[in-house]
């Protein structure tokens, strides 16, 4: 796939004609599965892609947002990478690929009155991210309340009231979650509107409060195949990868927070030797930050560390388990709690499980733990985690898997499947 400047998505002429192209889709196949976009005015999503520039403090998101939103391609790496499917894709980019893979949905209708549920293709994470650090808390609220403002004077919010509404925010809940004017006074009260409190919102890290509209879905990866033969030979080249570390960790400490258990982690892992397998992302940890390096490590450890950082949740635990690594998690709101249409239930089928607090109170040695877990339980492990890389990663904007569920086929369905719970209790 040639590299393109194809971030924004086609104008709302484009768009219609997409939509009819799938207007003739299996009428069964659809029943209950039809999705309607919709059309906002421009300031919500395409204005800010026209303007990639100025998105982001620190640096230029334009080339992030390239190629549909999955970034520069990653140049052919045989020796790490695949040969196809595989970019340079930043982890707050999930808004600008699940909008266009929505674009390329099967059961798209132009009806909303036959429609299960209706898209709203607002770049929630892009329009906060530009006043995140100003101190004007008017100004970050701005996007959110001019967009309930326009939603709610339309026809198809009146049907019932937004409740069959979804919207991707492609950053952790807390970026939207401001209840108060007090310290630290971070984000926006996108989450809180009561407009929004009615519609499904999906998050990277979700309030995990109860009965709460905000859901996790997984972070972007790097892979994103086009077809699913790309798939198969990716899992068949983890199945034979060759593990020379035990386990592995990939990140910062996190000094400022008093709870954090990084510091035992890391001084763990260096005392470990040769089991363990360091890649330190503090200011000069460039390697953190280029894909090669990150899945070289992945995909030659056994088990990845996956502690807290600023938040619970980690894009890391996606990147390694893409790479065929058994996650190692410290508190169940790292993914047990949060990617519920995405992860077993069961999560010792693919995972760890080590109470932080036994790291903090050096209860546990990390190395001897996983070394007394059996052979045939970690090959069922790695053999479940290589099972579950469609589900953790999006595929190709522009082209569809035909024999996966890839993470934005489980979100549909789990949104569909959740406003169909609403339409009945609400119907009686």
């Amino acid at each position: 796939m040639k590299e393109t400047n194809s971030s924004v998505p086609s104008s709302e002429i484009a768009e219609e004609k997409v939509i009819r192209q799938y207007r003739e889709a299996d009428s069964i196949s659809c029943k209950g599965r039809h999705v309607y976009i919709q059309k906002l005015p421009r300031q919500f999503n395409e204005d800010m892609l026209r303007h990639c520039e100025s998105l982001n403090n620190w640096t230029n998101m334009c080339d992030s947002l390239s190629n549909f939103g999955l970034g520069p391609q990653l140049p052919k790496s045989n020796k790490v990478l695949g040969n196809t499917g595989w970019y340079a894709t930043d982890q707050f980019s999930l808004e600008v690929i699940f909008h266009n893979r929505m674009r390329r949905y099967k059961c798209l209708t132009d009806d909303s009155s036959v429609a299960s549920a209706i898209f709203v293709p607002y770049y929630a994470g892009l329009d906060v991210a530009r006043y995140l650090w100003d101190s004007n808390r008017t100004l970050r609220d701005v996007g959110p309340s001019d967009l309930v403002r326009w939603l709610r004077r339309r026809q198809e919010w009146k049907v019932m009231g937004g409740r069959d509404h979804f919207l991707v925010a492609g950053r952790i809940v807390w970026d939207f979650r401001r209840e108060n004017d007090r310290p630290p006074n971070w984000g926006n009260n996108l989450v809180l509107l009561p407009e929004s409190m009615n519609m499904t919102i999906l998050v990277l890290e979700s309030s995990l409060i109860d009965r709460g509209n905000d859901f996790a879905i997984p972070y972007p990866t790097y892979f994103h195949p086009s077809k699913d033969v790309e798939v198969r030979q990716w899992q068949s080249r983890m199945r034979r990868q060759k593990r020379r570390y035990l386990f592995s960790f990939a990140g910062a400490p996190r000094k400022d927070l008093y709870n954090s258990i990084r510091d035992k982690i890391i001084s763990q892992c260096r005392a470990s030797r040769r089991k363990c397998k360091l890649l330190e992302c503090d200011s000069r940890g460039h390697r953190c930050h280029k894909p090669i390096f990150l899945m070289k490590l992945f995909q030659s450890s056994v088990f990845c560390l996956q502690p807290p950082g600023d938040s619970y949740t980690r894009r890391s635990a996606f990147d390694s388990m893409l790479a065929g690594c058994i996650p190692v998690f410290f508190h169940s709101g790292s993914a047990y709690d949060q990617y519920k249409w995405h992860l077993p239930g069961d999560h010792s089928k693919y995972s760890v499980f080590i109470p932080e607090n036994h790291v903090k109170y050096g209860k546990v040695v990390l190395e001897r733990r996983l070394l007394q877990i059996p052979k045939k339980d970690v090959l069922a492990m790695r053999e479940e985690v290589i099972r579950l890389i469609p589900a953790i990663l999006y595929a190709d904007p522009t082209s569809e898997l035909e024999n996966y569920e890839d993470a934005f086929d489980l979100s549909v369905k789990g949104v569909l499947e959740r406003v169909q719970r609403i339409r009945e209790e609400t119907l009686g």
